[in-house]
């Protein structure tokens, strides 16, 4: 019972830990469950599941019941979120990034490359593939910075302040940069002038007087 109570102590963490392959995540549903008892409410029309645990406790979960030819889609959001960062990553990684900014899939589960997969080909999305010559149409904003010689900072603010046309389709996710936008006046320009900047750094002049003198 000792082993049981340290076990669900840590269930979540080693849950969703990198290393807890599927093989695992069943054994340790067939530890923590002893049955699970399916009934349908037609009142309300809910699918009514009540968990028996090992440990004698019990929880009741109520989900909604499918009508007839109704399937779960993923959100409009999502799907556009993937195809934008299909331009610049691999399905691997924009589950991580979906998964990182607590986005689910249309049955509620947690994304993997398997699951972004499937929805780019149920949605006709191109599959990423990297350039051999790096000659990308598209570009994140260290390889965007990089064409234009400026540091990332500079052009994610150009970006945010709406200068250099850009997509940011998570909040937490990278940017999304077209080549052809980073060739257009508006980036020469920013990088004109973050030419200027360094060359005349901004300086106190020597007239100036010191509202805090030092102590030292």
């Amino acid at each position: 019972m000792g082993d049981l109570a340290a076990l669900g102590t840590n269930l979540e963490h080693v849950w969703w830990a990198p290393s807890t392959d599927v093989k695992l995540k069943k054994r340790i549903v067939r530890t923590v469950i002893r049955e699970v008892v399916a009934d349908l409410d037609n009142e309300t029309s809910e699918i009514v599941l009540l968990i028996h645990w090992a440990g004698g406790a019990h929880t009741e979960i109520r989900l909604p019941k499918r009508r007839r030819g109704q399937r779960n889609a993923t959100s409009l959001d999502i799907v556009e979120a993937v195809r934008q960062l299909a331009q610049i990553v691999s399905d691997d990684v924009i589950a991580g990034f979906l998964n990182r900014n607590g986005l689910v899939t249309g049955n509620g589960n947690r994304w993997t490359k398997e699951r972004v997969t499937a929805l780019r080909s149920y949605r006709k999305i191109p599959v990423f593939k990297p350039d051999p010559d790096d000659h990308n149409p598209w570009l994140n904003l260290s390889s965007a910075a990089k064409l234009l010689g400026l540091a990332p900072r500079t052009l994610r603010l150009a970006a945010e302040a709406g200068e250099i046309e850009a997509k940011h389709p998570l909040a937490d996710g990278p940017w999304v940069f077209e080549r052809t936008e980073l060739l257009k006046p508006a980036a020469q320009k920013l990088k004109n002038r973050a030419r200027q900047t360094s060359k005349h750094p901004t300086v106190p002049h020597q007239d100036q007087q010191n509202l805090f003198p030092s102590t030292t």
